[in-house]
């Protein structure tokens, strides 16, 4: 599917890798300019040069969601860049599975802080300048944001509030043509996925009973997910603000 984005200003936090990266390739191949942001300079630059083979309209921002005074700083530098904003993916996020009595308060905070504050404040601070313009918002949720699972307390906890703000956001910013959705994917064959399936004996013998739950009988490609982004980023989706997409093979339909 081609999209129309000559003119748009995407940025996107954790684009540094997985969904994040994959939407980046997209919205550049159908003519946005990005502005990816992440934590690690290093991944900055490996995934700058990866994304300029698709089109150089590409910059990277160090920058740190966990904190608003981070996410402020984010925007400010990225308006700076380009004099405008248009679509926000707030895709920066981590993953944590533990018993709710072994989880740390450090964990429970780093876990809110990435993944609901980051999205919150970034979506704050962007909103004056969508105000003028339009736009649209597109936040990263989770099967775990609608549904419970096992072990996961505190992402589910996150999640879920990523979903809800998704939806109040929507209805607070509809008068002013800003659309805000989310996309809620199940798992999807990224570094964040590799890292959850490290800690087990067997890997691929994991990711097979994990891809065993899905009635498609496998686990997402981070390309799936970035064409519901772009799709909802899109004009094609002009009628489409509140609505949390699962991209998750079926599973939260079972």
């Amino acid at each position: 599917m081609n999209y129309n984005f000559s003119e748009k200003i995407v940025l996107i936090t954790g684009g540094t890798s997985g969904i994040g990266l994959a939407a980046a390739k997209l919205f550049l191949e159908n003519g946005a300019k990005v502005i990816v942001v992440g934590r690690s300079a290093d991944k900055g630059q490996l995934a700058t040069a990866e994304l300029a083979k698709f089109n150089t309209k590409v910059v990277f921002l160090t920058g740190d969601v966990r904190t608003p005074e981070g996410c402020q700083q984010i925007i400010s530098q990225a308006v700076a860049l380009f004099g405008q904003l248009d679509i926000v993916v707030n895709s920066a996020g981590i993953y944590l599975e533990k018993m709710i009595t072994e989880t740390t308060p450090e964990e429970y905070d780093e876990i809110m802080d990435i993944n609901i504050k980051g999205t919150y404040f970034i979506s704050k601070y962007v909103v004056p300048h969508l105000i003028a313009r339009g736009g649209s918002i597109i936040n990263i949720s989770s099967d775990a944001g609608l549904n419970g699972n096992v072990l996961c307390t505190a992402y589910c906890a996150a999640k879920g509030a990523v979903t809800l703000f998704t939806k109040s956001l929507a209805l607070e910013l509809a008068p002013h043509n800003i659309r805000v959705n989310c996309v809620c994917p199940g798992d999807i064959a990224t570094p964040m996925l590799e890292k959850q399936l490290s800690g087990a004996s067997d890997a691929d013998a994991a990711l097979r009973e994990m891809a065993s739950i899905y009635p498609m009988g496998r686990v997402g490609r981070a390309e799936e997910a970035a064409h519901v982004i772009c799709f909802l980023a899109s004009d094609a989706a002009s009628f489409v603000t509140g609505a949390a997409w699962t991209v998750d093979g079926g599973l939260t339909a079972c």
